[in-house]
């Protein structure tokens, strides 16, 4: 009996070897499908991606006039805000609600923090957020400086009343601000964005500018509302431009993911052939041992 018994010990810790192999073959075949089927997802929105970057591409060309003739007018005229001793400071952060697009939202965030970090006193600053991105961002790091989200952007193609709309309540918000900027990330190329800042004047400030008398005709109710079509312009020229970056970028991301989803897939196959292997010279094992015993 004892010798049946020292010969039952090897082929009992083979079949437990050959259940934990069984297990990890198990595991690991459930991890290769899951990762396969997120490589599908991943390919699925880079095709489609690239379809919405074609058309942000086009739509982008027909807003840059309006966005570059704003701009010019305050050049040209040499607006530039005052300086005070307690300015009062708006922020607008361009962002969407759609993520899964690299650093495109991040970056604008991070560059707001990072200047509000270098100031002293962050009371007179308030942030608009377009966008639940830097909302999301804003109320985790500058819960208080908020002034006003906006929301339901970047599932759709931009409209330029959905630019007057933010306008709008920027405009009738409350808030006397001084001097403002707003942050969006410009198209450069199919793999590059530039986080740019454009500078936002209040009506005063255009008032007070050095050559706004080389225009004619400009009383209050003139520069009044070339401040509210202006403000929209540059409102819509930088979603075009921020939904342009948001989907080239967005497409490069599920693009390096899905290379990065098969390399996975290929060391998982290697990994559970492997175990599978493992699992069948176990099974042999098992059969020449009993044999053996008898």
């Amino acid at each position: 009996m004892l010798s049946q018994t020292k010969q039952l010990i090897p082929v009992l810790a083979v079949q437990c070897q050959q259940q934990r192999g069984m297990a990890n073959l198990k595991a690991i075949g459930l991890r290769l499908k899951s990762v396969k089927n997120i490589q599908k997802i991943t390919q699925s929105m880079k095709m489609v991606s690239a379809a919405k970057y074609a058309r942000a591409e086009r739509d982008l060309k027909a807003a840059r006039p309006l966005g570059n003739a704003a701009q010019s007018f305050y050049e040209k005229a040499e607006v530039a805000a005052e300086s005070k001793d307690a300015p009062k400071e708006l922020y607008i952060a361009m962002t969407s609600d759609r993520g899964l697009a690299g650093a495109v939202h991040t970056s604008i965030c991070k560059t707001i923090r990072a200047e509000l970090a270098e100031k002293a006193n962050t009371d007179n600053i308030k942030i608009v957020c377009v966008g639940d991105k830097s909302r999301a961002f804003f109320q985790r790091w500058n819960r208080n400086n908020i002034l006003m989200v906006g929301s339901e952007i970047g599932r759709l193609p931009p409209q330029f009343g959905d630019a007057s709309k933010v306008a709008n309540a920027i405009l009738t918000s409350g808030y006397e601000f001084d001097s403002g900027k707003m942050l969006y990330n410009k198209y450069n190329s199919v793999v590059s964005y530039t986080t740019t800042t454009i500078p936002i004047f209040s009506q005063e400030t255009v008032s007070n500018a050095d050559k706004i008398s080389v225009y004619d005709s400009l009383d209050a109710d003139v520069i009044q509302s070339y401040m509210e079509y202006s403000l929209a312009s540059l409102i819509y020229y930088a979603m075009k431009e921020g939904a342009c970056s948001e989907q080239s970028s967005r497409m490069t991301a599920m693009d390096n993911s899905s290379k990065n989803a098969g390399e996975m897939i290929d060391k998982l196959t290697i990994t559970f052939n492997r175990t599978r292997q493992a699992v069948i010279t176990g099974e042999l094992i098992e059969i020449i041992s009993g044999a053996a015993a008898l």
